[in-house]
């Protein structure tokens, strides 16, 4: 019988790149945030995110343990506790930093069948979860290296602040969200590996920039601008958790709206909201839309009109 004839079960495309593969990229493309998190932080900084890494590896093996079934081996563990450590203050008490992680594994993601079955990021979950649980330890971001507010509470307050420290990290916040040129870095090294695309970075960028010079009440100012992309964890969000595959739409237009959507509600939470920030609660709503964003722009079936009708 010719090859050509022969049938088989899914997949039938197959590729090279693999889930390993993936999560070694994007740890590798959190480096140059990450080690400029513990320049600028210190040793605390790496001992935040050391704790973490090991709180969510642990729990997915223990999981594993019980489930017969271990998972550890294709690091997404690792990704969800760097990502996590990234997230949080220097200041955080370590047991805190432990429990999120625990969370994110343990709560967001292997009791809904792990890896591929959750329906929102596990690191962003936990972010939540503690600034929900403990938002005092959670806002704490003087240390021994910066006091005062963040740039972004300072400009909800009408202050002034300096973009240049906010764009090469010379300021408060949480470890990972300072630097925007170590996060670029990262993000350029996942676009031309070809792990991510811009269709949602992209999108959520360019409707935040919208957005904010609408109803920002300083119109397009480039300074003020430039401050709001640079502060928050809004890089981080846009190129390392809203790209997560899972969590993410699947078809070319939900990306778009689901972009779309990340920045409109990360404006509203930082123009209109109590807080400065928005990009976590952002994300997290997006990721619960996504299944109604992927019913809404699924293609229709080859031979047939949009909504299931035959042509």
């Amino acid at each position: 019988m010719s090859e050509r004839m022969k049938v088989s079960s899914n997949p039938h495309i197959r590729s090279r790149v693999t889930t390993n593969g993936i999560m070694l990229a994007v740890v590798a493309a959190l480096m140059p945030a990450t080690g400029f998190g513990i320049y600028n932080f210190g040793m605390r900084a790496l001992t935040v995110v050391l704790v973490t890494i090991a709180s969510t590896v642990l729990t997915e093996f223990l999981f594993g343990l019980y489930r017969k079934r271990t998972t550890v081996s294709d690091l997404s563990a690792v990704v969800t506790g760097l990502l996590l450590a990234l997230n949080l203050p220097v200041t955080i008490p370590l047991w805190m930093a432990a429990l999120g992680g625990v969370f994110a594994i343990l709560a967001v993601k292997m009791l809904f069948g792990g890896l591929g079955q959750n329906f929102m990021n596990p690191a962003l979950a936990a972010r939540c979860f503690l600034l929900i649980s403990f938002p005092t330890a959670m806002t704490a971001f003087e240390c021994d290296a910066y006091t005062g507010a963040t740039p972004l509470a300072a400009l909800k307050a009408g202050e002034q602040v300096n973009v240049m420290n906010m764009i090469t990290g010379h300021t408060a916040g949480t470890i990972g969200e300072t630097s925007v040129i170590a996060l670029v870095a990262g993000a350029c090294f996942l676009l031309m590996t070809g792990v991510i695309d811009l269709r949602i970075p992209g999108s959520y960028i360019v409707t935040f920039v919208l957005f904010t010079g609408i109803f920002g009440g300083r119109g397009f100012d480039p300074a003020y601008l430039s401050a709001q992309l640079a502060g928050g964890g809004l890089m981080l969000g846009a190129f390392f958790m809203a790209t997560d595959y899972v969590t993410r739409p699947i078809t070319i237009r939900g990306q778009y709206v689901f972009g779309i959507f990340l920045g409109i509600m990360t404006g509203i939470f930082r123009i209109f909201g109590p807080g400065a920030e928005g990009v976590s609660y952002a994300i997290l709503l997006g990721n619960l839309l996504v299944p109604l964003i992927e019913r809404v722009t699924k293609p229709a079936a080859f031979g047939c009109q949009r909504g299931g009708k035959r042509a």
